[in-house]
């Protein structure tokens, strides 16, 4: 049988679109501070030292949103200041923004849709990797790592921004590891030999890390390990290029391997059609991995607007094997209204905004209770 690859990557949390997601869930987040069915549709542009923040946030009191000082607060959180530009101090920080409070009777029709949206959710069978697909968790890992590494090794000197691509092979029930790629923001003068060797002991602990909870995994470094294959990677972050948020749905789904609704989920409150589907959709599938009804799931969803709930358009198990729909719709609570009032201000939005709604298994909706919802 000839080998299969699969691809996934990951960026770090002072690559430009994530800042541009960042922000843009840092706010939606003190718009449900304020009002817990806070409408909120935002959405971010960075470039050099300007940042461009748009769209519409109700709630009460929204005009005491200190938008520019959580635009900062996001820059510095990422490591931006100091030796790292553009620093949170010399932003340009430009606005237009609808700000005010919900419209009368706008917040009972917070459980209505007020969009069209086509969702997606993934599930198999590796509790290890929180039930993602390999490749993908290799690359949030890894991603993390490096993120760490940046803090735990100052004499790299490593900046914000970076990036990391994997390849992964899968042969007779067997992965490994058969490429690997980073791209690091870091200081002028740094020492590239220096920091390859660091990459290398990173990948060494990384990989023992995968061997450990996936199974079939040999942990064996490839010969192709990649680190700033373009060179000189001195000018980063939005003074290297420019950043939008909701450009990275498919690192913020389950990477190329998984098909994406195309919705993007950073700027929009739990109550919206896109992030709430994507939360019913992935509990779904993994629902029915839990239950072993089929070792991996692709659930597929769509919201109409004025529904109150989603219908499941698909759930689609081994081998292409459609599930019986019925049997499924009344195990989990399909609402808009039961997704907003459960999960809205239950974690740090920035941080899911950097890495992720499905990687970590502490996530409250990652807790699957079917006799509960």
């Amino acid at each position: 049988m000839p080998a299969t690859i699969y691809a996934a990557e990951y960026v770090l949390p002072g690559h430009p679109d994530k800042l541009c997601d960042a922000i843009a869930d840092a706010l939606v987040e003190q718009a449900a501070l304020r009002e817990k069915r806070a409408l909120c549709g935002v959405e971010v542009a960075v470039h050099r030292a300007t940042v461009f923040v748009t769209g519409r946030i109700a709630c009460r009191d929204a005009e005491t949103i200190d938008v520019p000082e959580i635009v900062r607060q996001v820059y510095a959180s990422a490591g931006y200041g100091s030796l790292w530009h553009p620093s949170p101090e010399e932003l340009t920080i430009r606005t237009d923004l609808c700000l005010g409070p919900l419209n009368d009777g706008e917040s009972e029709f917070r459980s209505l849709s007020d969009d069209q949206a086509i969702v997606t959710g993934y599930a198999v069978d590796l509790p290890g990797t929180n039930y993602l697909p390999p490749e993908h968790w290799l690359a949030y890992r890894s991603a993390q790592r490096l993120r760490q590494l940046r803090t735990e090794r100052p004499e790299l000197g490593l900046g914000p921004d970076g990036k990391v691509f994997v390849l992964l092979e899968a042969k007779n029930g067997n992965l490994c590891l058969a490429g690997f790629s980073t791209s690091l923001h870091h200081a002028p003068g740094a020492d590239p030999i220096q920091l390859h060797r660091a990459i290398l002991d990173l990948l060494h602990a990384q990989l023992a890390e995968a061997a450990a909870v996936i199974p079939g995994f040999d942990p064996a470094i490839p010969d192709a390990v990649n680190v700033n294959g373009a060179g000189n990677f001195v000018v980063g972050g939005p003074e290297g290029d420019n950043g939008l948020s909701g450009k990275k749905l498919v690192v913020d789904a389950y990477g190329p391997r998984v098909a994406i609704g195309g919705g993007a989920l950073s700027g929009k409150d739990f109550f919206k059609a896109d992030r709430a589907g994507t939360i019913i959709a992935r509990r779904l599938a993994k629902a029915v991995v839990l239950t072993g009804a089929a070792r991996e799931c692709l659930a597929t969803l769509a919201f109409l607007p004025g529904a109150s709930e989603a219908k499941i358009v698909s759930l689609c198990g081994d081998d292409g094997q459609q599930l019986d729909v019925a049997r499924w719709g009344h195990l989990l609570d399909l609402s808009l209204e039961g997704i907003g009032e459960r999960y809205a201000l239950t974690a740090s939005l920035a941080e899911i905004a950097r890495w992720g709604h499905f990687t970590d298994a502490k996530r409250p909706w990652e807790k699957i209770s079917l006799d509960a919802g």
